[in-house]
């Protein structure tokens, strides 16, 4: 048991990395890993209670909502508000800004997806908690805003996902290195299982949703070709692995090489995926393990939010294989 690193410990470890912090950082993924493990709780035990179905509402997205969605979301604004230590919050469930009862003394912002996949649980398909932390612009947190959410992505502090499935694992970065960690239910601790995560350059895997294949545009279409062609030397075909849980087929990918897209459609002219709650904290996750992510032209962290539910198309995994992808997306191939 000594050799066990605890992901509290390796956070404490990571605060070298931020000596202006004074530990606050330590607290905020502490208290992210803590409503992780409320929400794990209920995941498991979905079949059970109930907990599975439509709760019969719509989200701001106007999608129906699940009622283990509603459950996570809860459960997430209330362990972690409850602490003060975030000043201000968003998340995909809500259509603005959450501000905890007690932000008097926290100087950062939190935006997550509270379960990513969710159309997933009634069939027992991997789920997953999404977030992302951003220090706030100003020094005065009870004047915090909807200015200190609507960020860049490359602002960053830390990002990272919970996925619950066959063993639930969190990975966060806080911009040095990308870790893993699986949770022991013997213990109830989260512990050191992928050390300094590193994506391969290119995969054997593709992730997209086929279906949609009449909505997209010619470059999509070509790019489905390409990779389905016979060509040894550039080891294709690939093969497709696709769940229809962005973390699920994103963690996938991350460990053994490959490229998520999901691309502009008919329907969704500038995609379907949350810039703020999903592509923007991956995005820095991939990066951060020597990925590549973009929206077909540009870096994805580079694009500026202009709402707190913007959209945008997502090309992320390896770099060499989302390279490609973009190249027919620009028409240059």
């Amino acid at each position: 048991m000594s050799n066990l690193i605890t992901i509290e410990r390796h956070i404490l470890e990571q605060q070298k990395y931020f000596p202006e912090a004074h530990g606050e950082l330590t607290d905020l993924l502490t208290d992210v890993a803590f409503a992780a493990k409320l929400v794990r709780r209920e995941v498991v035990r979905a079949g059970l209670v109930d907990i599975l179905g439509f709760a019969g509402s719509t989200n701001v997205q106007g999608e129906e909502v699940k009622k283990l969605d509603l459950f996570a979301n809860e459960k997430i604004i209330s362990a972690i508000g409850q602490h003060g230590r975030f000043a201000v919050m968003g998340s995909e469930e809500n259509e603005g800004i959450i501000i905890p009862p007690k932000n008097e003394t926290g100087s950062y912002a939190l935006l997550f997806d509270p379960l990513d996949g969710s159309s997933n649980i009634d069939v027992n398909v991997s789920v997953g908690t999404i977030f992302s932390i951003y220090r706030l612009k100003g020094d005065d947190p009870c004047k915090a805003s909807i200015n200190d959410c609507l960020q860049h992505g490359y602002e960053q502090v830390a990002a990272g996902y919970v996925i619950y499935g066959s063993s639930v694992v969190m990975v966060y970065t806080t911009g040095h290195g990308v870790h893993g960690f699986t949770y022991d239910p013997t213990i109830g601790e989260f512990l050191l299982s992928h050390e300094n995560i590193i994506t391969p350059k290119s995969g054997k895997y593709y992730s997209i949703n086929e279906g949609s294949f009449a909505q997209f545009n010619d470059g999509t279409k070509k790019y489905l070709d390409y990779i389905k062609e016979e060509d040894p030397a550039t080891n294709r075909p690939y093969s497709t692995r696709y769940i229809g849980s962005l973390v699920a087929d994103f963690h996938r990918n991350l460990l053994t090489g490959g490229v998520f897209v999901y691309p502009p459609t008919t329907k969704h002219l500038s995609g379907k995926l949350r810039l703020m709650y999903e592509a923007n904290p991956l995005a820095f996750i991939c990066e951060q393990a020597g990925g590549r992510a973009t929206d077909g032209r540009n870096r994805i962290l580079d694009i500026q939010p202009t709402s707190l539910h913007q959209r945008t198309p997502l090309y992320i995994g390896s770099e060499e294989d989302v390279i490609i992808a973009e190249e027919f997306e620009q028409g240059l191939r």
